[in-house]
């Protein structure tokens, strides 16, 4: 049986054909994609086995129900064609090759999955001579792995696998890592805030490589749920693709492109709506509005300005973000697209949203005079791949019946286990979280239901510290032992210093 630890090890085999060479945020693309036709190929190849000797080698029978399955696949896409191949001078073109057919083939599903991907690429691979021991090597670490179903111990096995290896890519990665992977327990959190139901539509409209969505699918046992997405970055949506593919989810809809000035869940011309958004988008992304400024007329000072005019589909109508933070663009889209009458969504921010002014703060107070803010959780620091600092998540409803609004800080020390790279939420600090959110109840230096006049009155600040006291009081101090200790460590240091200077006398020094 192949185990997912099997999986892993050839995975990180694979990368050390690739490093020193290329920077893993790039020989990522190609590992994860090589996996990707490797199960393909042993799925296809298992299937078609099960077909000859169903149909006694009926070779138009075992076609025409090979044309029913999941994906096709021609011979020359396998990967066995490939490795067989793996000499050829050139084998970077062949695996292109390879790659086009299968987008063909199952364009429904893969189209343009592969098209940031070049096998060929001299500028990844440098000469043919290196490029063609370096595609050798990874087509030979592949070649031991058995991905047949009937080899793999579950059908998450590659899934998980996949979604493993993007994460240590992710924090390979550094700072760039955060832009297309969010952490496991952050996202399980999320998803838990949510609590997607059967029939939902679910979107993330930063979708990255697709693990946010995963996590809210999963909620629902039986899969009735539509799983919508969108991402900016090409390479990022090929993996988000994939990784829908590779974990069941065929008929998920991930669209490609700026969701802030291209948005692509329009239906009947107006923006699509969901029961439930989560999403992490960039922090405090600058000139997120770049891509209406084509449209904007010049100011006095010879510069373009973003306005709520320059989008169509009246978004900003509650206020333009600055140019240099693009936190509340995101939020101000995502509540444009919840359902009006039971929509949830939650989203990971910066602290920065809290309490920051100017049109951010007007924002804000028209989000909790709209009674659309239900929770603000504080976490702890260091939890995200290139970013240090604690960030918070915001938890919005529609047609809430009440108008508190619950703060939690799970920030505390108490609240996470410290790495050696990265802090991590264990599933007990998640389930407390998620508790206290569903009781909304308060918990002495945890949590605190905000009455709205309360917020009123803090001019719509949403600081946590603010409404949860943390202080933790110092114990008293006893002067009179504190007095005492003292002298027991003077009447010690004077005992060592005449012990010192006997051993002096006694050397004549």
């Amino acid at each position: 049986m192949t185990t997912r630890k099997d999986i892993e090890q050839v995975l990180w085999n694979a990368c050390d054909s690739f490093r020193g060479k290329i920077d893993s945020s790039r020989y990522k693309d190609y590992i994860l994609s090589m996996l990707f036709v490797k199960y393909l190929s042993d799925v296809s190849k298992e299937k078609r086995d099960e077909y000859i000797k169903q149909y006694d080698g009926d070779m138009r029978r075992v076609d025409r129900a090979m044309n029913r399955e999941r994906f096709a696949m021609d011979e020359q896409s396998t990967f066995n064609y490939l490795y067989i191949n793996r000499n050829d001078a050139e084998i970077g073109q062949k695996i292109n090759v390879a790659l086009n057919h299968i987008e063909e083939r199952n364009s429904g599903k893969l189209r343009n999955v592969f098209r940031a991907i070049d096998f060929n690429s001299q500028v990844d691979f440098g000469d043919p001579k290196e490029k063609n021991a370096t595609l050798r090597n990874l087509l030979e670490d592949f070649n031991s792995l058995d991905l047949r179903p009937s080899q793999l111990g579950s059908a998450d096995i590659i899934g998980d696998a996949y979604e493993y290896m993007i994460a240590m890519f992710a924090s390979d990665a550094g700072k760039k890592g955060g832009e297309f992977f969010t952490p496991s327990q952050v996202s399980e959190l999320v998803a838990s805030l949510v609590q997607p139901k059967e029939n939902d539509r679910i979107y993330d409209p930063t979708c990255g490589s697709g693990g946010l969505l995963l996590k809210a699918y999963k909620k629902v046992l039986s899969g009735k749920v539509a799983i919508y997405g969108q991402e900016l970055n090409a390479q990022t949506w090929a993996l988000c693709t994939m990784n829908m593919f590779l974990h069941g989810v065929d008929d998920a809809r991930i669209w490609q492109g700026d969701t802030l000035s291209n948005p692509q869940n329009i239906e009947n011309d107006n923006l699509m709506k969901f029961q439930v958004v989560v999403a992490n988008p960039p922090f405090s992304l600058d000139k997120w509005d770049s891509g209406f400024l084509s449209e904007a007329e010049v100011d006095s000072k010879g510069k373009k300005k973003m306005s709520a005019e320059l989008d169509q589909y009246h978004r900003f109508d509650w206020g333009v973000p600055p140019t240099s933070k693009g936190d509340y663009a995101f939020v101000l889209h995502m509540l444009s697209c919840l359902d009006a009458e039971n929509g949830r969504m939650a989203v990971v921010l910066p602290h920065g949203v809290l309490f920051r002014g100017a049109s951010e703060g007007k924002i804000r107070r028209r989000l909790v005079e709209m009674n659309l803010l239900d929770a603000v959780i504080g976490l702890p620091a260091n939890l995200f791949y290139g970013t240090g600092i604690p960030a918070c998540i915001l938890v919005f409803k529609k047609n809430r019946n009440y108008r508190d609004v619950l703060f939690i800080d799970a920030s505390g020390d108490r609240n996470f286990e410290k790495g050696k790279n990265q802090n991590i939420l264990r599933d007990s600090d998640i389930a407390r979280i998620v508790s206290t959110y569903e009781a909304r109840q308060n918990i002495e230096k945890y949590s605190y239901v905000a009455p709205f006049e309360e917020i009123k009155e803090n001019d719509f600040n949403l600081n946590i510290p603010r409404y949860v006291d943390t202080f933790e009081e110092e114990k008293l101090v006893d002067i009179d032992e504190v007095q005492q200790n003292i002298n027991n460590i003077e009447a010690e240091l004077a005992e060592v210093q005449a012990q010192m200077a006997k051993y002096l006398k006694d050397l004549g020094l």
